[in-house]
């Protein structure tokens, strides 16, 4: 139990992050990626010693996939997540005095491509900096992380918001700043990214079981 209420912690947290810093009166402009990143980078490390430090659906999927989140977790997991990225957004829109958003309107083939590359990048470096016994113990493994999002957020922000975390996808839905006709792009290019990275991890490291 204890490990599925850090997923929901951590999400919750990092979606705050997220929000708080994107919508504006009082947001960081320019500098929000940095603060992502870094909301995501201390989460993991404050949680990652009891739930392995997820915070994201596509994560525990892949995670999964190469075998080492039980099948009997993942729903939990997924639903703790879920559940802590929809109770950040309303949270958002309370201190920021529902505010007027402007929902995103993204090119739908480019968010696909930049959601699926920048999820695989977040899920490959995760199985190889968390899960992989060549990188066993490490203490980077956090800020290896956290700056993988701060990258994709800087890289492709502009065009598909940055998100590449279906949990992500509904904080920022119940915000305001995606339409719920769209959450199907983060949906299938996320988990498709985390499925893609689980399979080159193991193609990879045919010998770390």
């Amino acid at each position: 139990m204890n490990k599925y209420l850090v997923e929901l912690i951590g999400t919750f947290l990092f979606v705050l992050t997220i929000g708080c810093v994107v919508i504006e009166p009082g947001g960081a402009g320019n500098l929000a990626p940095l603060a992502i990143g870094s909301a995501l980078m201390v989460m993991i490390f404050a949680g990652g010693h009891i739930s392995g430090g997820h915070f994201n659906p596509a994560v525990t999927l892949a995670v999964h996939l190469r075998g080492r989140c039980p099948a009997s977790d993942v729903p939990f997991y997924m639903i703790a997540q879920v559940v802590g990225a929809a109770a950040a957004g309303a949270v958002v829109l309370f201190l920021k005095g529902n505010p007027e958003v402007t929902p995103m309107k993204p090119d739908i083939v480019k968010a696909l491509v930049a959601e699926f590359a920048y999820t695989f990048a977040l899920c490959y470096v995760v199985l190889n900096v968390a899960t992989a016994k060549g990188t066993k113990d490490n203490s980077f493994y956090g800020l290896a992380i956290g700056f993988t999002v701060l990258s994709g957020a800087f890289a492709v922000g502009s065009i598909s918001g940055g998100v590449f975390n279906p949990a992500v996808a509904t904080g920022i839905t119940v915000m305001g700043l995606s339409k719920v006709a769209n959450i199907w792009i983060y949906l299938v290019a996320n988990f498709a990214g985390a499925v893609v990275a689980a399979f080159v991890f193991k193609a990879l490291n045919p010998n770390d079981p």
